[in-house]
């Protein structure tokens, strides 16, 4: 990792914690899409996120997912108990199963394996 955890990082996959970042309020999406911009995929784990991203009638993961998907930067959230955030949460997790850039998945291995093939 560079010394200085916001020099740009050229292809590849990293953790949101690897970037020095942390996401939390909706401000900080563009700074985590700017810093990610030129790698393969990025991981953000649970526990890089206000907990208000998780209550998903605050909109911040749906904004999240959005500005990923909208600029075609594969994004893979590390949530090892969806039902711990509702049905609604599991039911979120579900349908991304399928998704070709946004996937939540129980852990960082996971979440590698699959935006190696993303």
């Amino acid at each position: 990792m560079p010394e200085n955890h916001h020099e740009q990082q050229i292809g590849g996959v990293r953790t949101l914690s690897e970037l020095g970042l942390s996401l939390p309020d909706a401000g900080a999406i563009r700074e985590a899409l700017g810093a990610a911009y030129s790698l393969d995929g990025l991981i953000v784990q649970e526990a890089d996120l206000d907990p208000a991203f998780l209550n998903l009638r605050s909109g911040l993961l749906g904004e999240l997912f959005q500005t990923f998907t909208n600029h075609r930067l594969p994004l893979a959230l590390v949530v090892p108990d969806p039902a711990r955030h509702g049905e609604r949460f599991v039911e979120l997790a579900r349908e991304h199963t399928g998704h070709a850039l946004v996937r939540v998945t129980p852990t960082v291995e996971a979440a590698r394996e699959w935006l190696a093939r993303a």
